[in-house]
């Protein structure tokens, strides 16, 4: 099994410890996939700008259609999340 080096909330430096923030506001609890991102702050702050703007802003999908893509693409890239 591989391993992933992770950064703990108690060792978040100040902009990783607002991505963790951020992340425990809107699920009340930090994620794997961002804890697996939080070596690189700049990147995982980026990725979540990216994903928030994508996924959660108003466009022309509805929300549950851009689940459902997410889920399908996810599952064609046999990937588990």
């Amino acid at each position: 099994m591989a391993y992933i080096r992770q950064i703990a909330e108690t060792d978040a430096g100040p902009q990783l410890d607002r991505v963790y923030k951020a992340a425990r506001g809107r699920a009340d609890r930090v994620a794997n996939i961002i804890r697996l991102m939080s070596l690189d702050a700049n990147s995982l702050e980026g990725s979540m700008q990216f994903y928030l703007k994508l996924m959660k802003t108003p466009n022309a999908l509805s929300s549950a259609r851009k689940e459902l893509l997410a889920a399908v693409v996810s599952c064609a890239n046999d990937c588990y999340y």
